[in-house]
């Protein structure tokens, strides 16, 4: 069925949930203001201008007419696939850093599709320099590939550590397919991705020792040197000094842990100076709950209410032992956080009203996104069963408040119900100026891939397309 409620504006009071002194619909802050693509675009162009400076001492010291030969041709090609790749390799790594500013510069859904297609780049790049390299080489001493492999690993310091570094390459992409990811264990898929930062260090010998334009004492091996110096730098800032100068200064811990459904709660923190904490509804954390089963394992959850200065509060589906486990948790247990990242927020939309439309537990970003975007905005809410709806006091009282137009979609998606209101005619009769909106988009990938599909056909431009990203 469909349940469908607009409300106008207005007050009602009495339907917020209260679990302990603390208030889970809080006053609306204040609208952010708008974050442009400007420093998207400059970053752009300077990656686009460091890749260019990365091939040109190649270009500057290669004699013209020295690629008259076979073997010459290739390794050539072998030495400026592989300086591409080097480039791409500590261009990956950067994106990797959890640099707050790349974030806030990129966007959270362009950096992961800029992750994504570096690295399908480098990896096509490595390949390419390790395939061309061994047919140049072995077209110069006249023997076998396999030969050759086994003289590049017997004679040449360092080469060991750089096919190393190139299986890894290929198991991390093999690992990155759709169809694989999602087999595999999340924190068996994320200790592999994680292992690219070896592909950094097994790669420095190799390049520094063997590079053609590298080996030399220059400003050419000074730059890349420094590069390297600096990719180091933005990943301990990023990953270790940031997040811990965080957790010192708020020390969180578990106030608190409300049932929401059968197989959802909300975990409701407090810590020091929360009213200090640059927080946006939408955004997200990496949270490694300090208690026996929980403390080696941390996870990416989406904040469910926007900052009030006094507590945070997640909401989490339990879909797994570690997710059941915080069912669990002890009020007083310790709680590590790395944060907040993303963009799927009111700061970053390019129109001044906007179309949420959230499935199942994906509700929760947008739940606190809500608090903090301009009156006016419109919500569908897709669940399969009304028990599966979620929060729906909290979305009730916002939707008055912030004079939001509210749709509860209920059913299947082979129900003729919804799958006629997710259509593009569907959602332009539910929201005729859509192609006019924002959309921001949070749930199963089946439901986000149909949106987006009926949305672009309903005229959305992409660019107003927002969808929760949560991993890099």
């Amino acid at each position: 069925m469909t349940d469908s409620h607009t409300h106008a504006a207005g007050r009602r009071t009495g339907t917020s949930s209260r679990h302990g002194g603390r208030s889970a619909v809080p006053v609306p802050p204040q609208i952010p203001a708008r974050r442009g693509p400007g420093g998207r675009r400059l970053l752009a162009a300077l990656l686009l201008v460091g890749l260019l400076a990365s091939v040109l001492p190649w270009w500057l010291g290669t004699p013209a007419g020295s690629l008259k030969s076979t073997a010459a041709t290739l390794s050539a090609a072998g030495r400026i696939t592989g300086l591409v790749a080097g480039y791409l390799l500590l261009v990956q790594v950067l994106m990797m850093s959890r640099l707050s500013v790349l974030e806030r510069w990129i966007g959270g859904e362009h950096l992961s599709r800029w992750h994504r297609d570096v690295g399908a780049t480098l990896l096509v790049a490595v390949l390419a320099h390790l395939s061309l390299i061994l047919a140049g080489y072995s077209e110069l001493r006249k023997q076998s590939i396999l030969a050759e492999v086994g003289t590049l690993l017997g004679e040449y310091e360092d080469m060991v550590s750089a096919f190393v570094a190139a299986g890894i390459m290929m198991l991390i992409g093999f690992s990155s397919i759709r169809v694989i990811r999602r087999a595999l264990p999340y924190e068996l898929w994320h200790l592999l991705h994680r292992s690219s930062y070896l592909v950094l260090l097994l790669g420095f010998g190799h390049q520094f020792t063997h590079g053609a334009q590298l080996y030399r004492p220059g400003p050419v091996r000074t730059g890349w040197i420094a590069m390297y110096v600096l990719v180091v730098a933005a990943l301990l800032w990023g990953r270790v000094i940031a997040p811990l100068a965080f957790n010192l200064r708020h020390q969180l811990r578990v106030a608190d842990v409300v049932a929401e459904s059968p197989d959802t709660v909300s975990i409701y923190l407090t810590g020091e100076r929360l009213d200090r904490l640059a927080m946006l509804g939408g955004q997200h954390f990496r949270w490694r709950f300090l208690t026996r089963g929980c403390w080696w394992q941390s996870h990416p959850f989406s904040v469910s209410a926007a900052a009030n200065g006094r507590w945070l509060r997640l909401t989490v589906k339990v879909v797994g032992t570690h997710t059941a486990d915080l069912r669990d948790l002890d009020q007083g247990t310790r709680v590590w956080a790395q944060g907040p990242s993303g963009t799927f927020t009111a700061a970053h939309r390019v129109r001044e009203r906007a179309l949420l439309i959230a499935g199942g537990s994906g509700i929760t970003p947008i739940r606190a996104m809500l608090e903090e975007l301009p009156p006016g905005a419109a919500l569908i809410y897709r669940a399969r069963t009304p028990a599966d709806v979620l929060l729906s006091r909290e979305l009730d009282w916002l939707a008055q408040e912030r004079d939001t137009s509210l749709w509860y979609v209920i059913g299947s998606r082979d129900d003729p119900g919804p799958r006629q209101l997710m259509s593009p005619d569907g959602l332009r009769q539910l929201v005729p100026d859509v192609a006019r909106r924002d959309v921001y988009l949070c749930g199963p990938p089946g439901l986000v891939e149909q949106s987006v599909r009926a949305l672009r056909r309903a005229g959305v431009p992409r660019r107003q397309i927002h969808l929760a990203t949560f991993e890099l």
